[in-house]
């Protein structure tokens, strides 16, 4: 069994974010994200991107999760954000590229930039990692 993912968003691509706009959805080649507001959630999202806490990235890496790759991705935070959490600790985020097939690897990507991850995947996450702002159904290709 999969599930398609619908996490939570907490900004949008900053000014530093560099993208091929002339396909849908975008080829992104350095991801910028400008944080608003974190609810709390381990996984997060902004279209086509996702990123993950360093608490997730280990809980995927120790799975040894198919389909994934991961890389840096720079953050800024608005007004708002630092309003809402002066001075609070933010975990590191890293850059989760879904590179699998979707319905036979641990990620995949449905178009147009849907994550699908393996039931074994979503129960590890779901245990132990923050996910109370992803919505996840079935998924069956």
């Amino acid at each position: 069994m999969f599930y398609k993912l619908e996490p939570e968003v907490s900004g949008e691509m900053g000014g530093n974010t560099e993208l091929d706009v002339s396909t849908h959805p975008p080829i992104v080649s350095k991801l910028h994200y400008h944080l608003d507001f974190w609810l709390g959630d381990d996984l997060l999202e902004t279209f086509p991107c996702f990123l993950v806490t360093d608490r997730l990235r280990g809980v995927i890496e120790e799975m040894k999760a198919t389909g994934a790759a991961f890389g840096d991705v720079e953050v800024s935070f608005g007004e708002e954000f630092r309003e809402r959490y002066p001075g609070g600790p933010l975990p590191r985020l890293s850059w989760l590229k879904p590179i699998g097939v979707p319905c036979r690897d641990d990620f995949g990507l449905v178009h147009p930039a849907s994550l699908v991850v393996s039931e074994r995947l979503w129960d590890a996450m779901s245990a132990r990692a923050n996910l109370s702002h992803c919505e996840a159904e079935p998924y069956t290709g």
